[in-house]
């Protein structure tokens, strides 16, 4: 059990870095670079989704690549401020904008999968974790040619991976986050069962 003097001091910056996490993660970069190019409200076409996969149905890959970086960027970004403040701070911002983005206040709770922006949290938190995340994901992608099914493969991997590495309290996080990835994943998962999800198209 934490000691209660620890815990007292601790706790106003962990709910500071949640908070900071939470803003960071719920910026709509996929729906304000949409408009700003030009291409209306992304939450209109396709999946109604405001991550990269869903603004390259637009057909615009530049505003798709940007939103995919910027999306990655905003769970970095919390987890190297809280870094300063040690583990526990980082961990807990890196939740916050995961977070964010799957439930932003300023779109009704609608966000996106998560996907990116769980890849920014491993960036900060331990890069290799998010090289080999990204490896699952293209492996998996390869031989199914199924975008979702390779998110919740590589997902569910990350914690199991933490594990092996001995990064417990990381396996704690990416555990958690794996589950909510899972659940936002529900209509794919749904779509995968009656095979009727959507393929990845390889140019010849």
């Amino acid at each position: 059990m934490p000691d209660p003097i620890s815990w007292s001091l601790e706790l106003p910056y962990l709910l500071a870095a949640l908070a900071m996490g939470y803003l960071f993660g719920s910026i709509p970069f996929g729906l304000l670079l949409a408009r700003l190019a030009g291409l209306g409200d992304i939450r209109d076409i396709g999946s109604g989704n405001i991550g990269a996969t869903n603004v390259l149905r637009t057909g615009n890959k530049k505003i798709a690549a940007a939103t995919l970086v910027a999306d990655i960027l905003k769970g970095t970004a919390p987890v190297l401020i809280g870094l300063r403040w040690g583990m526990d701070t980082a961990v807990v911002a890196g939740f916050g904008a995961f977070v964010g983005h799957v439930l932003p206040v300023w779109l009704k709770f609608r966000g996106g999968k998560g996907v990116a922006t769980f890849i920014g949290v491993q960036l900060g938190l331990y890069w290799p974790l998010a090289v080999i995340f990204l490896g699952v994901w293209l492996a998996v992608a390869l031989v199914f040619r199924y975008s979702s099914l390779a998110s919740i493969a590589a997902s569910i991997a990350t914690p199991l991976l933490a594990a092996w590495f001995d990064q417990w309290q990381l396996a704690e996080l990416f555990a958690a986050i794996a589950v909510i990835v899972v659940v936002s994943h529900r209509a794919n998962i749904s779509r995968l069962l009656r095979g009727e999800e959507s393929k990845i198209k390889l140019r010849s």
